[in-house]
């Protein structure tokens, strides 16, 4: 994985020693595993969440949870505990770990064990199965400095009908594959386009272009309407800037002054080249820069 990946993050020993949370026990990272006939295992079906702790606070939980019991809801998965009991595990794997500050948590239920590893839901044994997973994670201020490099990859982003990336779903393939080609090409994260040829998002956060002052993004017709993306339009239209959700194309992008993505561990993180060429300046633009600023001030006063 590239350094400058939007998914980077700075090292820390103390995540050598974590302990994670599976099915009701709290077990060292080395030790925490769930069963061959786990139905994300075996099939990839699940829903999971990623939580930023900031000051001793989980930034937009009320927010994540909707996502995920909506989520949950819409594939028939019980997760079976309330969204109070769901918060007090995480907040126990935060405690149990003593995690105040700068942690990243990986929360994932599955529909859990099954009888043989097929597709039919009904061969599940018992209830779900719910992991935490807690790590001391800060992005790497590289990416922040230098910006991201990113890829048009030919794998499309999916309508609704065919995959729904609002479901948060544990299945990943299409993204996983349109990254490799990133990466393979020299980039650090790959962009993708919708089904008509317009800029969608990039395989793991969302995508914002700058253009005249004025902030576009995707429609979100085909894809995931990250957390941290709808807090920064809330943020930008609240200082002024004109925020626009509509299709738009690689042209406009790479004519674009600045460009930015967004996701939970990275808040906002600048993309610099798209496709071997410059976007602006070639380095994090004004725009993104008060964004940014105005992102950490929320984040700190959340």
């Amino acid at each position: 994985m590239s350094k400058d990946s939007a998914q980077g993050y700075l090292d820390d020993p103390r995540n050598e020693s974590v302990l994670v949370y599976v099915n009701g026990e709290f077990m060292p990272r080395d030790k925490a595993s769930v069963s061959v006939f786990d139905s994300g295992f075996v099939l990839g079906d699940g829903v999971w969440e990623g939580l930023r702790l900031v000051n001793g606070k989980l930034l937009a939980l009320d927010d994540h949870l909707d996502r995920l019991f909506e989520g949950a809801g819409a594939i028939r998965l019980d997760i079976g505990k309330s969204r109070e009991e769901v918060a007090a595990i995480v907040r126990e794997t935060l405690d149990r770990n003593g995690m105040q500050d700068g942690a990243h948590i990986r929360l994932m239920i599955t529909r859990g064990r099954k009888k043989t590893p097929n597709q039919d839901p009904r061969f599940v044994l018992g209830g779900a199965t719910i992991v935490v997973v807690a790590e001391y994670k800060r992005p790497r201020p590289e990416a922040k400095e230098k910006g991201l490099a990113l890829f048009t990859s030919t794998f499309r982003c999916s309508a609704p009908d065919v995959f729904d990336l609002r479901l948060n779903s544990h299945s990943r393939l299409n993204l996983i594959q349109a990254l490799i080609q990133a990466i393979d090409a020299g980039a650090d994260e790959a962009l993708m386009l919708d089904p008509h040829g317009f800029v969608a998002s990039c395989n793991s956060t969302n995508f914002f272009v700058v253009r005249r002052g004025q902030l576009w993004t995707s429609t979100g017709r085909y894809n995931f309407k990250g957390i941290t993306h709808r807090k920064v339009m809330e943020i930008a239209r609240a200082h002024g800037v004109t925020v626009r959700e509509t299709d738009f194309t690689l042209a406009e992008t790479y004519a674009a002054d600045e460009a930015f993505v967004t996701g939970t561990l990275g808040g906002l993180t600048p993309v610099t080249r798209i496709d071997g060429r410059t976007i602006g300046a070639g380095q994090p633009g004004e725009v993104t820069k008060r964004l940014s600023g105005w992102y950490e001030e929320y984040m700190l006063s959340s």
